[in-house]
């Protein structure tokens, strides 16, 4: 669980599937640990294009705002859809969970070795394999679970014109937003350095009430369950 506040580098609607529990295919591999090939960004059927479409405008759900690191200003509400919620944001590194060659002690001097949200064996997440976007603790700002979010619910990540299909794996400080795993911010071309990557801005991200992934390790699963999760949201919104 995230508990630093961190400076990003150097500088409804038919309830959406009510609750969308998934198992992956069996020849699929539960976590992805390579970059994908350019081809390979748009996750499923559904474009950037058309997500980005439907979150145009904001109707807000949040009691406030938040920020995106600790020195700016609070400017980035959480939204509200048919079916999910969504903010537009920039995208911190977290690299808490399982300790890896690519996460660890040494290579991020926030490291964790625990996330909120664990495996179905009761394991942290895998940061550096495992999509992952991480909430902000619940406060009088705003209580994800009041809105349907969920561990291992899923989520749609957007980037430069790419979709990544992620999972709710972790929380973090109550008044910042805008974080997500290593493998996320690698698979959309992000540099996931934790200490000194990201995304300063231009990542959205949507939030699909009331879906939660099973096993929360299994990166086909979310895939699966966030290309049909995404079609119905373009449907109902």
């Amino acid at each position: 669980m995230r508990i630093r506040t961190l400076a990003l580098a150097a500088a409804s609607g038919a309830a959406l599937l009510a609750a969308v529990t998934l198992t992956p295919a069996a020849h699929a591999d539960p976590a992805r640990g390579a970059a994908p090939a350019a081809a390979d960004l748009k996750e499923g059927s559904v474009s950037a294009a058309d997500l980005l479409a439907k979150v145009t405008s904001c109707s807000q759900i949040s009691n406030g705002k938040y920020r995106t690191d600790e020195e700016t200003s609070a400017t980035i509400p959480v939204c509200g859809k048919n079916g999910a919620v969504f903010w537009k944001a920039d995208m911190d590194i977290d690299c808490d969970g399982e300790i890896t060659a690519a996460c660890n002690e040494d290579t991020d001097p926030w490291f964790q070795n625990g996330t909120a949200f664990t495996t179905s064996a009761g394991k942290p997440l895998n940061a550096e394999k495992l999509p992952y976007v991480v909430v902000p603790s619940t406060s009088s700002i705003w209580n994800y679970a009041d809105a349907g979010i969920k561990g291992g619910g899923v989520v749609a990540v957007i980037y430069n014109n790419n979709v990544e299909y992620a999972v709710v794996g972790d929380t973090g400080p109550n008044k910042i937003i805008g974080e997500a795993s290593y493998a996320t911010a690698k698979a959309l071309g992000i540099d996931p350095d934790p200490e000194t990557g990201g995304a300063e801005s231009g990542v959205t991200y949507i939030l699909f009430k009331n879906s939660k992934v099973s096993p929360i390790e299994s990166h086909s699963a979310a895939v699966t369950a966030g290309d049909a999760l995404a079609r119905q949201f373009i449907q109902n919104n």
